[in-house]
């Protein structure tokens, strides 16, 4: 279709620009229908307001426009004939159509070089043999060809009876061969007589083989076969068998003979390796003690394998503490001293001791961690996994084979953030490999990767997926223990290249099922040039547009917002913004690894914070050097210019290679490594790799009766969307989760507020949603997807995402960024409500790691408020995340989202609040995974943050406290008095934000002064809860008696860890009553 008003796939957002640069009223144009395959959307400017007709065609593919109630309905064959009866008043629309909007010219993409792309592999199909008037003809080129090509070729290696068979075969067994295909028989007999007749020896010697290796087989099972020597016999039955069926026999033998060898060797020796087959060597790390001011050495050694961690004074010495695995409670990572960690153990007389460790450097100190964790999960009796590790790399090979050794970028190792030596023995659960001008075979790839893997990891991982696009490739490996988790696998992709019609560009994509966890994997290959920014930018767009991948059901939605966790790789060929002249100078910086003004001209990271691509993307701090354009075989020399017919071309040193991730709010997530290899030198990139640590949920079945168990329910309210559009249309909500048994929609809205480009839309009534199941356990891990989509052509205009999390305790308000196809289309704002059955989440594996937070005190001390909240909300890091490397203070991407914290004493609703005082739980303080953090009333510790042997970090000045608001107190006691009403959204700080200061008024108050609560940078994907900022210790304020002796806190206390035995308090100290935890320690004193 030709026509100049027909704009095919734009965007919703892209009509409404151009018919707003038209200007004129009657202006038009027809689009693809968003919401309906096959439909098309005619759009109308009038009075500055674009109005949507859908145009649906009926079961003869006759066209219709649903236009104004009352005027009857005509059909059309064409869209031509359609447009030219509604140039005509009075047919329904708000006016008659008058000026077409013309279709905007497509700038094609330049080759890369003066060659036409490089085209993939073709096979013959029984088709294109069909389709063609002369089939023999081709045959016979081909035949010549292939002939002419073995004329040329050194032979002196084949013997002469090999020789002559191939020679036969291009002369007359190939034309045999293209007949019995144009025939249906795409078996080849003549290929498999020449196999047969090359591979004779071999052939003999494999059906030799094979009974022995299946005989010592089965001596190694412990199940016997049934039926002894089946398999020989099936062999032997069929002599003409293909070689390559036998020799992946043989493979699959010869693996699985050695899996049950170690198998049989680990059962004599005692070792139970359950389902792991992968040996991690215990490893011993020098680290310092300091005991009354006095440094000492010491030595830890972590046997991962055996569960138990050793204390020595010497490396060789004698054990001078050992500790059992389920003895390990917690690890504390110092935020100000970055080598600094902290074990929490209890000793067999029930104790609760703090090691204290200094270690050589911040990454043998996480590599520590990641051993401990790795023993944690190891003998875990859960199950179900909590936490997973995923490896993602990314290389373009350069259209050049693999090297033998590229173990280094499964290791993590080379430049950048990378893995201490002592994680290398550790597996990931997932490899996700994306490589771009790929000159193998996928079987050939998929044998390479697997064998680096089973020779450096003692595994042999399993297949999940590959798919190919021409050159570009994505394939998913897993741990054997983890086959039977996965489920729902789907693969696509998407051409990008000239036209959008070739693949020589593009992306392609893998999703999955973990469990109850959704993944989603793209690797993309994008427009190459450093002046075509904008191509790069649309290349992304139609990706993310048209790749199928994930729930079907949640069609409103795009990839962005389909899974947890999105992980997108690849060559996005973004460039350094700087002119050809400054090359050598860029070489320069680049051999001084000073990186940070480089990357402030790094197009990608530009276009993100514009919000033009990857919008709300995560990636980790670049910490490596630029990985493309390389001279190959060297990693000292960047070829940064081409020769070219029309001169020279210069391609800067540029972080073309990139691994970005996106996920769900208020889910763990951590990256552990992103760099570059060094050592790989085939290609003129280098390969990349990145390795994170991911929370998944696992498939519930719920242990309560279903028929006594109370009735969950989460109740949605008080919805304001502000949509960025002119579309003149009315709106509604819908809201999906895999935890609703189908998806709900919301009444009409309320259009409150037209203005120049943007709509008010007020959804006041409440909605009831009623999961499936009510557990806690369960429904803590769900999030509801929304969509605010329009009444009249039923297209979305906008989406976003909640955290059930969020409303964990009490009422909720939340703040989200809606987007629609990458691009931010307004913000939802509401309240959510999260109710319940009975049951308490259980500790999380990744709760195993906390953050200190020993910097804090010194923060604040000024007299603002808004400034003092700001450096707040950086201070909350993600427990795992490596201090020496967290993001730059200042540089705050929007995450898209943010929640709000009811004050400490307001009333909460919900199962959260019947257990607050049975459990300990405090609303006012939370942990970014909805963990409480128990406090005392008047004081809290000040060093520690989401640890349960400490409160929460901040000291306040007397300055910053603010009463509370009138509207807050009546709140408060309308709750106590109507229990059953839903709270009144309070006024609250939201994250990365400060709500103003407002002027108090004058009346006195009889509530307790509020604490002046401090916004949240988001952990867990950055995400997480607001604290409540605690009062100044009695000695810093003015006419305050002196403070009380200290209480000592008992970690068992923790609500995170089962009850034992109380440590009875100190002589002269007040006993905590019932219903308040005791203060805590100060740091560095053990309780005993």
């Amino acid at each position: 279709m030709q026509k100049p008003w027909y704009h095919g796939n734009i965007t919703r957002s892209k009509a409404e620009d151009l018919l707003s640069k038209a200007a004129r009223d009657g202006s038009f144009l027809i689009r693809d229908s968003e919401s309906i395959q096959g439909a098309y959307a005619l759009c109308v400017l009038f009075q500055n307001c674009v109005y949507t007709y859908r145009i649906l065609p009926n079961e003869d593919k006759k066209l219709s426009v649903q236009a104004s109630e009352g005027v009857p309905i005509r059909f059309f064959t064409m869209l031509p004939e359609l447009v030219d009866a509604y140039y005509n008043p009075n047919m329904g629309l708000v006016t008659h159509l008058q000026y077409a909007v013309m279709r905007e010219e497509d700038v094609e993409e330049e080759p890369e070089s003066s060659l036409p792309p490089q085209l993939p592999p073709r096979n013959f199909t029984c088709n294109e043999v069909k389709e063609s008037e002369a089939p023999e003809q081709p045959s016979k080129s081909l035949s010549d060809t292939l002939l002419a090509r073995l004329q040329y070729m050194d032979l002196s290696s084949i013997c002469e009876e090999h020789q002559m068979a191939i020679q036969d075969y291009f002369r007359t067994s190939i034309l045999l061969d293209a007949e019995q295909i144009q025939n249906g028989n795409h078996h080849l007999p003549g290929l498999k007589k020449l196999t047969m007749a090359i591979c004779k020896n071999l052939n003999s010697e494999m059906s030799r083989i094979l009974p022995a290796l299946e005989a010592f087989q089965r001596v190694l099972d412990q199940q016997l076969s049934p039926a002894p020597g089946q398999f020989t016999r099936q062999i032997s039955a069929d002599s003409s068998q293909s070689v390559v069926f036998k020799l992946e026999q043989l493979t699959k033998l010869l693996y699985s003979v050695e899996d049950k060898v170690k198998g049989s060797v680990f059962e004599s020796t005692g070792y139970d390796g359950g389902h792991r087959k992968s040996l991690i060597p215990a490893v011993t790390f020098e680290v310092k003690q300091e005991s009354l001011g006095i440094s000492t050495k010491m030595f830890l050694k972590v046997d991962v394998e055996s569960g138990k961690i050793i204390f020595k004074k010497s490396k060789d010495g004698p054990e001078d503490k050992c500790f059992m695995h389920n003895k390990i409670l917690q690890l504390v990572k110092s935020q100000k001293m970055h080598a600094k960690l902290v074990i929490v153990v209890e000793t067999e007389r029930e104790k609760i001791l703090r090691k204290e460790f200094v270690f050589d450097d911040t990454k043998k100190r996480e590599g520590f961690c990641q051993l401990l964790q790795q023993m944690k999960n190891k003998h875990s009796e859960k199950p179900e996994p909590d936490m997973i590790t995923v490896f993602i790399g990314t290389w373009n090979m350069g259209n050049v084979g693999s090297p033998s050794n590229i173990k280094s970028w499964f290791q993590c190792k080379g430049q950048g953030k990378t893995r201490d030596d002592t994680a290398d023995h550790i597996p990931h659960d997932f490899y996700v490999i994306g490589t771009q001008e790929d000159p193998m075979g996928e079987r050939d790839w998929a044998e390479t990767v697997k064998s680096v893997l089973r020779n450096t990891t003692n595994i042999s991982f399993k297949q999940v997926a590959v798919h190919s696009l021409w050159n570009i490739r994505i394939m998913v490996l897993v741990k054997p223990e983890h086959e039977n988790r996965i489920s729902h696998v789907f693969s696509d992709s998407v051409k990008t290249g000239i036209a959008n019609t070739l693949g020589n560009k593009g992306a392609v994509g893998v999703s999955f099922m973990f469990n109850g966890t959704s993944f989603g994997f793209v690797n993309s290959h994008l427009t190459s040039g450093s002046e075509k920014k904008l191509r790069r930018n649309q290349n992304y767009i139609n990706i993310l547009r048209f790749l199928n991948l994930g729930d079907k059901k949640l069609n409103p939605f795009d990839i962005t917002h389909r899974f947890t966790h999105l992980f997108w790789l690849g060559d996005l060929n973004y460039r350094v913004d700087l002119p050809s002249s400054e090359a050598e100078n860029i070489v320069t910086k680049i051999k001084q690894q000073q990186y940070q003004e480089l990357l402030s001209k790094d197009q990608l990271s530009m276009e993100r914070n514009e919000g033009r691509v990857f919008l709300h993307f995560d990636e980790e701090e670049i910490t490596f050097a630029p990985t493309y354009r390389f001279e190959r075989d060297t990693r000292d020399k960047y070829a940064y210019t081409k020769a070219k017919a029309t001169g020279t071309k210069y391609n800067l040193p540029s972080w073309c290679d990139r691994v970005l991730r996106k996920s769900y709010p208020l889910v763990h997530v951590v990256c552990q490594a992103y760099g570059c290899t060094n050592d790989i030198l085939t290609s003129d990139h280098s390969p990349v790799f990145a390795s994170f640590e991911v929370g998944v949920a696992s498939q519930f079945v719920s242990k309560q009766d279903p028929n006594s168990a109370h009735q969950g329910g989460i109740q949605i309210m008080n919805c304001k969307a502000t949509l960025r559009t002119k579309s003149k249309t009315k709106f509604f909500i819908e809201y999906h989760s895999s935890c609703l048994e189908k998806t709900v929609k919301t009444s009409e809205g309320e259009n409150t507020c037209d203005t120049e480009g943007s709509v008010k839309v007020w959804f006041g009534n409440q909605v009831e949603l009623t999961p499936i199941i009510s557990d806690p356990e369960y429904l803590l891990d769900q999030h509801i997807l929304i969509c605010v989509k329009s009444t009249d052509c039923d297209e979305s205009f906008g989406e976003g995402c909640v955290a059930l999390r969020a409303a964990q305790f009490c009422y909720t308000e939340f703040q989200v960024t809606l987007t629609h196809q990458g691009e931010k289309t307004g913000v939802l704002t509401g309240g959510i409500q999260l109710h319940t059955s009975e049951g308490k989440p259980t500790e999380k594996l990744y709760d195993f790691i906390k953050v200190e937070r020993d910097d804090v005190a010194s923060k604040g001390k000024g007299g603002d408020c808004n400034k003092f909240s700001m450096t707040q909300a950086h201070d909350i890091s993600n427990p795992n995340y490596m201090v020496g490397m967290s993001f730059k203070t200042g540089n705050v991407i929007d995450k898209g989202w943010s929640y709000s914290m009811p004050p400490k004493n307001q009333p909460c609703a919900g199962q959260g609040c019947k257990d607050s005082k049975k459990t300990g739980y405090d609303v006012g303080v939370r942990s970014p995974t909805g963990k409480p953090c128990p406090q005392g009333e008047e004081e809290r510790g000040s060093e520690m943050f989401d640890n349960p042997l400490y409160g929460s970090m901040g000291k306040a000045q007397k300055d910053h406290l603010t009463a509370p608001d009138p509207v807050l107190a009546y709140c408060s006691k309308q709750a106590e008095v109507e229990p059953e009403r839903p709270p009144v959204p309070t006024p609250r700080n939201r994250s990365f934000t400060c709500s103003e200061t407002k002027p108090q008024p004058s009346a006195p108050i009889t509530l307790h002064p509020l604490m002046q609560k401090k916004p949240v940078m988001p952990s867990r994907s950055e995400g997480g809860m607001a604290h409540n900022r605690p009062p100044l210790p009695a000695k810093f304020r003015p006419a305050v008696p002196e403070p009380q002796a200290l209480k000592v806190r008992d970690y068992r206390d923790s609500s995170e860890l089962a009850s034992k035995l109380r440590v009875p308090a100190r002589p002269g100290q007040p006993q905590p009553q019932k219903d308040m935890h005791p203060d805590v320690p100060k740091m560095g004193r053990s309780v005993k």
